[in-house]
Order: C-alpha cells, then sequence, then structure tokens
C-alpha cells in the first residue's frame, strides 16, 4: 500500500486529490469507494495519534479495538463458528468477553486468553464477569513451551479452533506465535495478526521509524512465503477501516 503524502478535499467540485510519497497524483471523485478509502487512512492515524480505540468497553470490560475490527472479527466468528478462541495478549479483558459474548450467543465453545501480565484488578473483574464460564485465562508468555502445550491439551481433537494474535507486536514475537499456533488452526478456520497498521504510523506522534519493517504485517507475509497451507483473506479488511491489515490467514 502505497503512503499518501497529501489529501486535498475540494467539496464545491466534489473531488480528492491524492498525492502519494512517489509523487503520483490522483483527482477522483469525492462520494466513491475510492476516496474514502484514502480519507480513512489518514482518519485511521489521527484516530490512532488521540487513542480513539480506547474510548469503547464491552459488557463491562474496555476492549482496546477499532470497533470496525470487532465488527469483522463478529462476522468470521460467525461464519467460521469455532469452538475454541485462543487469544493472545488480553489487557483489561474486553476482547475476552467480546468473544465469550459471541461463543454464548452461538451457544457453545470457549475462549482461552493467554497475557504476560494479568493485573490483579483486571483478573478479578473478568473473574466476577457473568461470561467468565467461557474464558480460561493463563498469566504467562503466549510463546513459553509449557503455555503451548497447556493449550493443546485443552483442545479435543474434533473441536475447530480460531487464534487471534495481539500481544507484543514485534515482527520476531508474531512470527513466533504464528508457527507455535498455527498447528492449532483447523481447516477453515483463521489465525489473525493484529496491528498491522503500526506499518503506516511511523509518522504519527508517538511512532516509531522502525514500524516501517518491524509489525505484524511484516511477520505475516513472511511466514505465508513458508506455508503455502495458509492463504490471505482480505474480505474482512474490504472497506480498508481497520488496524488490522492483510491481518485474516485462513488454513485451507
Amino acid at each position: 500500500m502505497k503512503r499518501i503524502r497529501n489529501l486535498t478535499a475540494d467539496l464545491a467540485n466534489q473531488t480528492l486529490s491524492v498525492t502519494y510519497a512517489d509523487n503520483e497524483l490522483r483527482t477522483v471523485p469525492l462520494y466513491t469507494l475510492e476516496a474514502f478509502r484514502a480519507i480513512s487512512r489518514l482518519w485511521i492515524k489521527t484516530g490512532w495519534a488521540v487513542k480513539y480505540s480506547y474510548n469503547f468497553s464491552w459488557m463491562g470490560r474496555p476492549v482496546i479495538q477499532l470497533p470496525e475490527d470487532l465488527l469483522m472479527m463478529q462476522e468470521l466468528i460467525h461464519k467460521v463458528q469455532p469452538q475454541v478462541i485462543i487469544e493472545t495478549g488480553l489487557a483489561h479483558g474486553g476482547s475476552s468477553v467480546f468473544y465469550a459474548s459471541l461463543m454464548e450467543a452461538l451457544g457453545g465453545g470457549r475462549v482461552i486468553s493467554i497475557d504476560i501480565e494479568i493485573r490483579p484488578h483486571n483478573r478479578k473483574a473478568i473473574e466476577a464477569h457473568p461470561l467468565k464460564k467461557r474464558i480460561t485465562l493463563f498469566e504467562r508468555s503466549s510463546t513459553a513451551p509449557e503455555t503451548i502445550e497447556e493449550v493443546r491439551n485443552l483442545i479435543s481433537p474434533n473441536e475447530k479452533v480460531m487464534v487471534v494474535l495481539d500481544s507484543n507486536h514485534t515482527k520476531d514475537h508474531v512470527r513466533r506465535e504464528l508457527e507455535l499456533y498455527g498447528p492449532l488452526v483447523t481447516s477453515g478456520s483463521y489465525i489473525v495478526a493484529a496491528d498491522g497498521i503500526m506499518e503506516d504510523l511511523t509518522d504519527v506522534p508517538g511512532g516509531k521509524a522502525e514500524w516501517t519493517r518491524d509489525n505484524p504485517k511484516a511477520a505475516v507475509h513472511e511466514f505465508l512465503a513458508v506455508h503455502r497451507e495458509f492463504e490471505l483473506d482480505s474480505e474482512p479488511t474490504r472497506l480498508g477501516v481497520t488496524y488490522w491489515p492483510d491481518a485474516f490467514l485462513r488454513r485451507k
């Protein structure tokens, strides 16, 4: 995806002029999908800078996610109907509760949530939540051999498994998680690597130059190059309003 250097909206003439980093200039009708996607890229960057995703909760727990990504995950979970969702990185537990609520609505299933640190007040709130019956917590490294072994032992051979990677977002860590958790994903289901948008945030306040190459999206493409049993699914990011570009890997 080419970087955008400048956007100019002409409301009178209903056009949007987009200048890319390589100096290519495109002028498109303002009220079109192409213009919407270009404007959305700027909106996403601005939203990240002002912590837009920190303003939401799900059933009482803060959920630090772009609402559009959560809605797309709902679509995916309804389509796949997994019995187990493995989540690395749970923060306040909002995403754990979100996935558990979908399992509850679908009539079964559970969430395995793993984090290297679960703060006591977050653990207390999750364990007191009505949906705790569908959530198993692991406080340890997602890449530790004993973690993988315990998680594997919790899964029955006939269960459909989905994985969401949302812990440490460095390329090396995500790459390692993809290797470790990819084999647990069942055919037709997905492993999802969150926050590949980091690649596009290097010039945003708080962004880092090394994110150009050190990000989950880079890990995904390295993984796909050697794991032909997975394929990238662009349908969940079809509108371009996402923090999770190139995140959805479907097992064939």
